[in-house]
C-alpha cells in the first residue's frame, strides 16, 4: 500500500496546495483550506499496458429509445424536460428550509404508484421522513425509506436487478466514502460520493435525485466539478416572506435550460401553479404610480410580473439604491442612461426597485419596464393599467428588440391587456406580427426619450429643471 501523506484542499473551489494557508489563492476565500490524507503516489504504468481497446460506433448507429418517467407534477416535469430519464443524475439546490426535501418527497410519492422509488436520508431519521409524508397526506405511498450516509452500503443496495428505479439522496453533502479519511462534506468526499452514485445510476438505469446544500452566495456548496458530473442542475428559489417557489433549471442534458416551474407553499405541501402570470398579478392595483407590468420570458414560458419602483428625495449625501429581484448593476445602467441621454434628474433621490411575487428577473428585456416604473414614480403618473412593457435599453438610449415578441403579446392578450409599449419591429418580422388578431394595441418606440412624454408634465419638468 502506498504511504499516506497530507495535502491541503480548498473546500470552496477544490484547489490543492502543499501547505495550509488562511486564504485560498485560487478563489480568495478565507478559512476554507482543510488537510486531507491521500496516497503518496498515483499508480504508474497507465497507457498501452493493461488497457482494453475501445469500440467506437458511428453517429448513425441506432440507439433504443428510453421513455421518460413522468412524475405526475406538471411543473416539475416541465423543468426536467418532460420527465425523468432513466440512468440520469439530477442535482437540486436551494436555501435551507425552502422546500427541497418536501418537493422531492412529493415527487417520489407520486411516482411510487407505477415505479419503485426509494428515499435515502442522511439528515433525518426514517420516522421524521414518515411524519412529514403523513402531514402532506402521502402516508399511504409505496416509497421505501432508509437513513444512511455510507455510500458503500447505498451502492450495494441499489446495484441489484430488481432495485428501485428512482432514488432520492438527501443530501449529497452528508454522504461519505469510507476509503477516504476526510470528513463528509469535504471536496474529496462530495466528489467521490457523487461519482459512485452516478456510476451505479448509469449501470442500472436508475434516476438519482441528489439534494445539494448552497453557500451564502446561493451557489451549490462543494466542488464545482459536481455540477459538471450530473446531467441536470436545478435550483429551488424563493423568498421566505412569499408563498411562491420557483424551480429553475440551469443545466439539462436532456431538455431546455432556463425553464421554470412555479409552486405555492401551502399547509398541504407544494402546490403547482398552472398560470403563474395570473397569480403574480392577483394583488395588483392599476392606479398606483411606480408600478409597471413586464411581459417576460422564462425559458419557453411567458410570465407577466409587476415591477415596482419608488423614487423619493434622499436626506443622505449618498442616495440609496435598493433592489429586490433584479440586477442592481442593471438598475445603475438604466439610471445612468436616463440621466445622461434623456436629461431626467434622478441622481439625488433614493431609488427602490422590487419585483413583486418573489420572482427573480434576469433577462435584459426588463430594462424598459424598469425605466417606465421609475418615470412613473418620479412623475406621479401611473402607467396605464392595461399596458405591458418590455424592451432592452442600450447605452445610447436606443430601445433594442427582444426575442419571442409574439409569445409575450399573446400572453398579455390572454390576460386582458389592451396595449403594449415595446421596441420597434424589424421589417422582416412585420408580416409575422401582423398575423396577431385581437392582440394588444402596439406602441413602438425607438429611443428612451419617446417614453418620457407618456408620463405627463412632471417628467418633462424633471428634464427641464436639470
Amino acid at each position: 500500500m502506498a504511504r499516506a501523506t497530507s495535502r491541503f484542499v480548498c473546500q470552496a473551489c477544490g484547489a490543492v496546495t502543499a501547505k495550509w494557508a488562511g486564504r485560498c489563492d485560487s478563489c480568495q476565500e478565507w478559512n476554507t483550506i482543510v488537510e486531507e490524507a491521500v496516497p503518496d503516489a498515483a499508480p504508474k504504468g497507465l497507457g498501452s499496458r493493461g488497457g482494453k481497446a475501445l469500440e467506437f460506433v458511428g453517429l448513425d448507429s441506432v440507439s433504443p429509445d428510453q421513455p421518460r418517467r413522468a412524475s405526475g407534477i406538471a411543473e416539475f416535469d416541465r423543468v426536467t424536460g418532460g420527465g425523468l430519464v432513466p440512468g440520469s443524475a439530477i442535482l437540486i439546490g436551494g436555501d435551507p428550509g425552502i422546500g427541497k426535501s418536501t418537493l422531492l418527497l412529493q415527487v417520489v410519492c407520486r411516482m411510487s404508484a407505477e415505479t419503485p422509488c426509494a428515499y435515502i436520508s442522511g439528515e433525518e431519521a426514517v420516522d421524521q421522513v414518515r411524519m412529514r409524508a403523513t402531514r402532506l397526506g402521502l402516508g399511504e405511498a409505496r416509497v421505501q425509506l432508509a437513513a444512511a450516509t455510507n455510500v458503500r452500503d447505498i451502492v450495494a443496495t441499489l446495484d441489484v436487478r430488481d432495485g428501485p428505479r428512482v432514488v432520492v439522496i438527501d443530501s449529497i453533502q452528508t454522504m461519505y466514502v469510507d476509503a477516504l479519511d476526510s470528513a463528509p462534506g469535504t471536496v474529496a468526499q462530495v466528489r467521490a460520493s457523487a461519482a459512485e452514485l452516478i456510476r451505479v445510476a448509469k449501470r442500472r438505469g436508475i434516476c438519482v435525485l441528489m439534494v445539494g446544500h448552497v453557500t451564502k452566495e446561493g451557489a451549490i456548496a462543494g466542488p464545482r466539478v459536481l455540477e459538471h458530473m450530473v446531467d441536470a442542475v436545478i435550483y429551488f428559489e424563493g423568498e421566505r416572506g412569499h408563498q411562491f417557489r420557483i424551480l429553475r433549471g440551469v443545466k439539462n442534458r436532456f431538455g431546455p435550460t432556463d425553464e421554470i416551474g412555479v409552486f405555492e407553499m401551502t399547509e398541504g405541501g407544494l402546490m403547482e401553479v398552472a398560470n403563474p402570470s395570473e397569480l403574480f398579478l392577483a394583488e395588483r392595483r392599476g392606479d398606483v404610480s411606480g408600478a409597471c407590468v413586464f411581459a417576460g420570458l422564462e425559458g419557453t414560458r411567458p410570465v407577466l410580473v409587476e415591477i415596482q419602483a419608488l423614487v423619493a428625495p434622499s436626506p443622505l449625501g449618498t442616495p440609496r439604491r435598493a433592489v429586490v429581484g433584479w440586477d442592481s448593476a442593471r438598475l445603475a445602467m438604466v439610471l445612468a442612461v436616463l440621466e445622461a441621454r434623456c436629461g431626467v434628474a434622478i441622481g439625488a433621490n433614493d431609488v427602490y426597485l422590487n419585483v413583486a411575487g418573489g420572482l427573480r428577473v434576469t433577462e435584459p428585456a426588463a430594462d424598459l419596464a424598469v425605466a417606465a416604473a421609475l418615470l412613473s414614480s418620479l412623475s406621479g403618473e401611473p402607467v396605464p393599467a392595461d399596458t405591458v412593457v418590455f424592451g432592452e435599453i442600450g447605452l445610447s438610449g436606443e430601445i433594442r428588440a427582444v426575442s419571442q415578441t409574439e409569445t409575450r403579446l399573446k400572453e398579455a392578450a390572454k390576460l386582458g391587456f389592451a396595449s403594449a409599449i415595446m421596441p420597434r419591429r424589424r421589417a422582416r418580422k412585420g408580416r409575422a406580427m401582423a398575423n396577431l388578431k385581437d392582440g394588444p394595441l402596439l406602441r413602438e418606440i425607438g429611443h428612451l426619450d419617446d417614453l418620457i412624454p407618456l408620463f405627463g408634465d412632471a417628467a418633462e419638468r424633471s428634464r427641464r429643471d436639470r
